[in-house]
């Protein structure tokens, strides 16, 4: 059993070395234990850092690719070296190493596909902003509610991964990864638990990802969004389109009250036009839903085709 513990960073070079150096090197039940660093272009000494520190692999993006890019590069060398389990953690220290197996242990007990850190279900993150710790458990509820599950943290990082989830992801995003790697792994009914872990920010601390709270809640809805449409399509257009619907039946029973009344239509048109209207747009969406569906069906085609080749690319 190989355990690969990765760390994405860009310009860690002051806590890089000291988190890796707190990485265990022996779990039980894991037979090999490696630190592998995946570099996004940083401009100061973090690839020296992590060697001297003594990360068994360390790759470079070459240039600033972003989050999301970073991730898909770390699965595929994760994958390359021959990986059974991949832990993904903070370059900066704000997890705690230690608690790595505690993410692992549900995976090697073959409980669980996929274990997130969870933040928010025991206690708050220390230091965390509110406005992150609020727009967190927000996203977390609406999505855990529409994917039928509880989702205890939607964004953390600090996760573990075993060698099937990480064959199956599929993730085109760019800017992040975290909420569609848990829609993703949900849709295909992959094995998700959150283990409660410690987590300190630091004050001062720029995050990668946050640079403006309206960015984040605009890319993260659009992501969050495109993401459910393509696992759940029926729920995602059948649910506004039932409601249309409904709402157009209602309006015009009420046409129909007020009609049969003195048998005039030019006093009540606006019920009847809304109703006509609504349960056009009801319809559409029902269309919609029916297209989406059968393109998600296809989609799950090539990528059992994608994980097939994946499978037989990084045969071990």
């Amino acid at each position: 059993m190989r355990l690969i513990v990765n760390l994405p960073a860009y310009n860690e070079e002051e806590k890089l070395g000291s988190t890796i150096k707190r990485i265990p090197r022996a779990i039980t039940g894991v037979d090999e234990i490696f630190v592998q660093v995946i570099d996004d272009g940083s401009r100061d000494r973090t690839i020296a850092v992590a060697r001297e520190a003594g990360a068994d692999f360390v790759y470079s993006n070459g240039a600033n690719r972003g989050i999301g890019k970073t991730f898909r590069h770390a699965v595929e060398r994760a994958l390359e070296n021959g990986a059974d389990i991949m832990v993904n953690i903070d370059a900066d220290g704000q997890f705690d190493p230690l608690d790595i197996e505690k993410l692992v242990r549900p995976i090697l007990d073959g409980q669980a596909d996929m274990v997130s850190a969870d933040r928010f279900s025991l206690r708050t993150a220390k230091n965390i902003p509110w406005i992150k710790d609020v727009l967190n458990r927000f996203a977390a509820r609406i999505i855990g509610n529409f994917m039928n599950t509880t989702i205890s943290d939607l964004t953390c990082g600090f996760r573990a991964y075993n060698r099937e989830t990480l064959l199956r992801l599929n993730l085109p995003g760019d800017y992040t990864y975290t909420q569609e790697v848990i829609i993703d792994a949900l849709g295909k009914n992959l094995k998700v638990l959150w283990v409660p872990v410690n987590v300190t920010y630091f004050e001062g601390r720029q995050s990668r990802v946050v640079k403006s709270i309206v960015n984040y809640v605009s890319n993260s809805s659009r992501i969050i969004l495109k993401a459910v449409r393509d696992v759940r399509p029926m729920k995602f257009f059948g649910v506004p389109g039932l409601f249309l619907i409904t709402l157009s039946i209602i309006v015009f029973v009420g046409f129909l009250y007020f009609y049969l009344q003195d048998f005039k239509i030019s006093p009540y048109r606006n019920y009847l036009l809304f109703s006509i209207a609504t349960l056009l747009i009801g319809l559409q969406f029902f269309v919609f839903a029916l297209i989406a569906d059968m393109i998600k069906s296809n989609r799950k085609l090539t990528e059992d085709l994608m994980y097939l080749m994946k499978k037989e690319k990084y045969k071990k």
